[in-house]
Parts: C-alpha cells; structure tokens; sequence
C-alpha cells in the first residue's frame, strides 16, 4: 500500500472530531495523521489527545488560514517520503473503502483524485453536484468501471488525494489567498503544468455543510474572491484580466444594489503588484514549499 498522510486543517472542530477521526481509524486502507490546529479555543484538541493518541498535532497559535496551514501538511509529505497527501476538510469523513477506490484507481498525470463528495444526508453535496455533476453523469452513460476516473476542470478541497507528482511540481497553496480560492488557483497551476484533476465514482465520502449559513453579503465576498482567482491563473493573460474584472466587479456592485463589490474594487487594486508577484511565483517547481 502506498504512504498517505491525511492532512486536517482545524479550527474550533470539536463538532466533527468523531465522525472525522473515526472514520479515519477505521480506514482499510492505514494512514499517518498530521492536524494542523488554526488556534482552536475549543475542546478540538483535548477530544483529538485523549481518543486518537496517535495523531499528530501541530500548533500554529494562530489563524493561518486554509492554504497555509495545509502547506505545514504538504512539505512533511515531501520530506518524510510520503507518496500522496489526503486533504479533509474538519467537517468531512470517509468511509471505509474511500482511499481503497482512490488508490485503485490513481495512475501516473492524475495531480488530485476526489471521492464522490456527499452531504450530510447522503446525497451529492450541492456545490459538488453543480461543478462535477455534469461530468460524471456523461461518464457513467458512456462507460463505467470500478477504476474509472472522470476528469473534471474543478473539485473542491475537501477530499482531495494529491500524488507526490503534483507538490513536486506544482507546490504549496499560493500566499494570494487566505480563505476562499486557494483550491481553484491549486487545479489552474496543475492545469498549467499538464496534470489532470478527477473524480472517481466508486470512491464516496462526506462533507457536512448542513449547519453552515452564509449572508447575502459574505455570498457577494466569495463571488468578488473570482477575480483574485482569475488574474492569479497563470493559463490566463494578465494584463488583460485585471481590466476586465474590475469591469466584472462594477458591474456585479450594480446589479445586485451592494458596496461590497466596490469595496472590494478599492482592495483589488491596491493589491495587483503583489498578485502579479504571487503568480510569478506559483509557476515556479515546489512553489510556496520552500522554507
């Protein structure tokens, strides 16, 4: 079997630490676990210490942020000589043949596989549904297997094996983001350097959104956080998206009647040097990794 480090990036967890860490337990396939804790103020840790003794903790007394904290996780892979990274979201669990399929079914130029990712309740997770859905489904009326991958443009981080192959190659999560697009700009640089992002239909695993509320504004936030994604993407021209988001953003600030989109124009700008240096940056082999 090959070496896997599950990664578990934690904030204020303690509401899914038994359904993530037990079914991580329970895996058929054996793994090493690394958390990372974004400075938790509830009992997370205590449950993780005193249930799973054999996990891994580190510390970072402080909010890093997804793409950082999972950095600390992505060079431990690279130097202890693990053969794939698993990325799990605190509110995701597996079941127990989920890395079994993944693994079954990796081969060489596969970057990231995902399971089919479920919500709470069992069926598809809605965002999931709306960016794979598609795809899988015209896969499986073509052809089906139980090794079979669908490539797909885009899957989120929240059940994510990636092969050494890809941090070798592609890196660490880039600066540019804190929370919120760190994935999408991930999958654009494995793009640009040739490797393939999919999903594998016989895999399943959860992620639980089920409690999770988000404002119209915070809605707004996220689709602002698109134009940091896209002047970012190194497949993309730059000189020519950053005109034309901000062009998206004023028009986004009209219609839907908000300040957010403007707010977030002044921000935009005062921040396109470093974005541009962020993308330099990224194209480089093991970006971000580095110490």
């Amino acid at each position: 079997m090959p070496k896997i480090l599950v990664i578990v990036v934690t904030y204020n967890a303690q509401k899914w630490v038994k359904k993530c860490f037990r079914s991580l337990a329970s895996s058929s396939v054996p793994v090493d676990v690394l958390v990372v804790d974004n400075g938790s103020t509830d009992e997370t840790l205590a449950m993780i210490r005193a249930d799973y003794p054999e996990v891994r903790i580190i510390e970072t007394g402080e909010n890093l942020g997804f793409g950082a904290a999972n950095n600390i996780g992505l060079r431990i892979v690279l130097d202890e000589g693990y053969d794939f990274a698993y990325l799990l979201n605190q509110d995701a669990w597996l079941e127990h043949d989920t890395l079994l399929r993944l693994v079954e079914s990796y081969k060489p130029g596969w970057g990231i596989l995902s399971p089919m990712q479920l919500g709470a309740y069992g069926r598809r997770d809605h965002r999931f549904n709306h960016k794979c859905g598609p795809y899988i489904d015209a896969a499986l009326r073509r052809h089906y297997s139980k090794t079979l991958v669908v490539e797909v443009p885009f899957v989120m981080a929240a059940h994510w094996l990636v092969s050494r192959e890809a941090i070798e190659t592609v890196g660490g999560f880039s600066p540019a983001f804190k929370q919120y697009g760190e994935d999408d700009n991930w999958i654009d640089r494995l793009h640009y350097h040739g490797l393939h992002c999919g999903v594998v239909p016989e895999s399943r695993a959860v992620h639980d959104r089920s409690s999770r509320y988000m404002s119209r504004d915070k809605r707004l936030e996220l689709k602002c956080i698109a134009a940091v994604v896209k002047v970012s993407d190194p497949n993309r021209r730059f000189g020519w998206m950053r005109f034309r988001e901000v062009l998206e953003l004023v028009g986004m600030g009209f219609k839907n009647h908000s300040a957010v989109p403007w707010r977030f124009i002044r921000e935009f700008r005062s921040r396109l040097l470093e974005l541009k240096e962020y993308r330099e940056a990224s194209l480089q082999r093991g970006a971000f990794l580095s110490e």
